[in-house]
């Protein structure tokens, strides 16, 4: 069946990646690791937990510095359980006629209760800001008003994801509506060895490298800025 769309602007509310375009493999933390592991072991055995009356984590929330991986996070979830990810397109979504943005977003949740998908909202802050401001006219209330709605009435097989970089600005009342809450920081350095060896395993490393000192050296750094330099290293010496 269609996508959902906005009816104003006759354009989809939702981006769709298939399967085999998904990112899934990560360097994390011990304990960042076990409770991906866990949201994935509990979508898996979701039929038996139904059997105790038991719902499986389906609402998950991931925030952090930018460039630590809550995108790849999000595509991780999917890939894992085998859903297809459909990334809510803020774009299209929000809308300058009054009531319109709430409209499209009650048509993104409907579709996703109809057709199980892992429904992505990728920067939720854009919708999703603490009502407290007071610097809008009305509308951002109403909108946050309606998203918490529909996550505490999200029960389809599916889940829906967020992510946002600046958990400040969100709505306090937003946190409570997730399962799970998630922050993805900066990697240490153990991950930042781990990331290195992971980064450079298709190629022949020279003798006796240590990686020790570049990793001291990248300490601080996002993931996302790690993988860059790895990368332009590695085809600078494929160049040469």
């Amino acid at each position: 069946s269609a996508l959902p769309f906005s009816k104003r602007e006759s354009a989809p509310l939702v981006q769709v990646l298939t399967h085999e375009k998904l990112r899934h493999h990560m360097v994390l933390s011990e304990a960042v690791e076990a409770r991906f592991m866990r949201i994935e072991k509990e979508y898996a055995a979701r039929t038996r937990l139904a059997l105790y009356g038991l719902r499986t984590r389906n609402r998950i929330l991931l925030y952090g510095p930018p460039g630590c991986g809550k995108t790849l996070g999000s595509e991780r979830l999917a890939w894992a359980t085998g859903l297809p990810m459909h990334r809510v397109r803020f774009d299209t979504l929000v809308s300058s006629y009054f009531g319109e943005t709430a409209r499209n977003l009650q048509r993104v949740f409907d579709d996703a209760q109809k057709r199980p998908c892992a429904l992505v909202l990728d920067e939720c802050d854009t919708i999703a800001r603490s009502r407290t401001e007071g610097n809008d006219v009305g509308e951002i209330p109403r909108i946050v008003n309606m998203l918490l709605q529909l996550l505490e009435d999200f029960g389809s097989e599916g889940m829906v994801m967020a992510a946002t970089n600046i958990s400040g600005s969100l709505d306090k009342a937003m946190f409570r509506r997730f399962d799970e809450v998630i922050e993805l920081p900066k990697p240490s350095l153990r991950e930042i060895k781990r990331l290195l060896k992971v980064s450079l395993s298709s190629m022949k490393n020279e003798i006796g490298l240590s990686l020790d000192d570049f990793a001291m050296k990248m300490e601080g750094q996002a993931f996302s800025e790690i993988v860059k330099v790895v990368q332009n290293a590695a085809k600078r010496c494929v160049l040469a």
